[in-house]
């Protein structure tokens, strides 16, 4: 049995560990669910130890399997759900609270007050994102007021503030290491993108002291080792940390600038590498952290946006107008049409997001006939998918100021051959789907493999990242100049009626 890296892919409904070869080939998963805590409207939880079980269960179960041998792995890696907020004891490792899970909108009001208070623009420049409690920094705020008999553990200095990775590398290391990598850190509202340390301006804004959050380290180092497990040895490196998007990134070999990944889930998430770039959205797009590899490496950047609704609108299909049983029937359903037949379906469910950024906008399916069926509508949403994601991506294109030079896809929609061939279509660029397409899991996997030393460099991991299969763009320029200008009409539309 060869030399093997362990990964744990800390996700929101679950946790998957998988075991990677040397050779880039994944040699199995186990996944584990837990349970989500709605304790009020619009309030997402979880149970901190419910995760942490999920993990040691997950590594308990690959070994059980004979996936590999605890002697066999050389480096695990870290890759994890972002924004979630948790604080635990430094003394007993003990968590204080449940996780405020990213999903979570309990800090609305504190962070509308801060927009009342003139502070977007800045929350802005220093760390490229928007001012919203979907990133960290307002849940930690609001887990320091709210949690009791965390003021005097404070001022003791005895609370530990982190996102998932740190608490994870907190319980993996034996409670030796408090740090988190870059990547998360550029999700919690509270680094500065430029320097890449905590912001004091920041940090008094949300009143979070710099002595409870963690330290701020490379996405690919030996940060730490195991220590105090059950099922692993003391000793084993954890050498790479990314938070989940980021590390589908690097999962997805997308390592020069203009390469971008689009992951098909319930929402879209689209990434794309700008290098050393830390471009200035002028669109809404997102500024973040790819990664750092190594202690004194270079930072590189990208931009990040996404749809609101991407498969969420086949399973939309399904539950709730029924003319599909199941989510995998869509493709077969929209391959009894040509095309959507004029039907335009904008699936605004949730509003609509980059590049528009509308809450209101309200879902539309627009140009129905006589002849309208179910095919029309099954290919209108699949139509939808892509073209939302095109603009994303053209977007995207405008401001790196360079045509992009990939697109590499994942998540369980890319299965669906007509979606990729459309998405290459619309976007007027090829697609490659990877053989594995577990990219979050790879993402993690390479950067651990890469701090040990497994692969020297990322061109030695570009050799071992595997094509399943590519989509060449199959339509004229000028149908699709045709196809997106009908598009751009229906989500007029559909603001208009917001």
């Amino acid at each position: 049995m060869t030399e093997v890296i362990l990964a744990v892919d800390q996700g929101t409904t679950g946790t998957t560990v998988a075991v990677m070869s040397a050779d880039g080939r994944l040699l199995g998963s186990v996944n584990h669910e837990f349970p989500q805590i709605y304790a009020k409207p619009g309030w997402v939880e979880h149970e901190p130890e419910a995760i942490w079980s999920s993990v040691l269960k997950g590594i308990r179960a690959v070994l059980r399997k004979g996936l590999t041998k605890p002697s066999k792995i050389v480096a695990i890696g870290i890759t994890n759900q972002r924004e979630t907020a948790l604080a635990w004891d430094r003394d007993t490792g003990n968590s204080l609270n449940n996780a405020v899970v990213w999903q979570c909108r309990r800090t609305t009001d504190f962070c509308e007050n801060l927009k009342k208070g003139g502070h977007e623009a800045a929350v802005r420049s220093k760390t490229g994102l928007v001012l919203d409690p979907y990133f960290s920094a307002s849940k930690f705020r609001w887990l320091l007021d709210n949690t009791p008999g965390i003021g005097r553990r404070l001022s003791q200095g005895k609370v530990a503030l982190g996102t998932v990775d740190a608490f994870l590398l907190w319980r993996l290391s034996g409670g030796a290491i408090h740090a988190t990598d870059v990547s998360n850190a550029s999700r919690t509202s509270l680094l500065n993108l430029e320097t890449q340390v905590w912001d004091d301006d920041l940090l008094q804004l949300f009143g979070v002291p710099k002595h409870a959050l963690p330290e701020v380290v490379p996405s690919s180092a030996i940060l730490g080792h195991t220590k105090g497990l059950r099922d692993l040895p003391d000793g084993i490196p954890i050498a790479g940390i990314a938070g989940d998007q980021q590390a589908a990134l690097f999962g997805q070999a997308c390592f020069k600038p203009g390469d971008a990944k689009c992951t098909f889930g319930t929402g879209s998430f689209i990434l794309m590498n700008t290098g050393s770039s830390r471009l200035k959205s002028e669109a809404g797009l997102l500024t973040t952290i790819g990664w750092q590899l190594g202690r004194d490496g270079p930072i590189t950047y990208a931009l990040e946006g996404g749809a609101f609704i991407c498969g969420a609108a086949v399973q939309w299909l399904r539950d709730e107008l029924g003319i599909i049983k199941s989510a995998p029937e869509v493709e077969a359903l929209a391959k009894t049409v040509e095309s959507s037949g004029g039907v335009e379906f904008v699936p605004a469910l949730a509003g609509l997001g980059a590049p528009h950024w509308d809450p209101e906008a309200r879902g539309m399916i627009s140009g129905l006939t006589r002849g309208s069926g179910r095919g029309h509508i099954a290919r209108a949403t699949l139509d939808a998918m892509a073209l939302q994601n095109a603009d994303i991506l053209n977007l995207m294109e405008s401001e790196l100021g360079a045509k992009m030079k990939l697109l590499r896809v994942d998540g369980g929609a890319a299965a669906n051959n007509l979606l990729m061939q459309l998405q290459a279509d619309y976007l007027g660029k090829k697609i490659t789907r990877p053989e594995v397409v577990e990219t979050t899991v790879a993402g993690a996997c390479f950067l651990a493999g890469l701090g040990v030393g497994l692969w020297q460099s990322t061109a030695e991991i570009a050799k071992v990242w595997r094509v399943d299969r590519e989509f060449k763009v199959a339509l004229s320029s000028k149908k699709r100049m045709q196809r997106r200008q009908s598009w751009q009409v229906a989500i007029a539309r559909t603001q208009q009626q917001a």
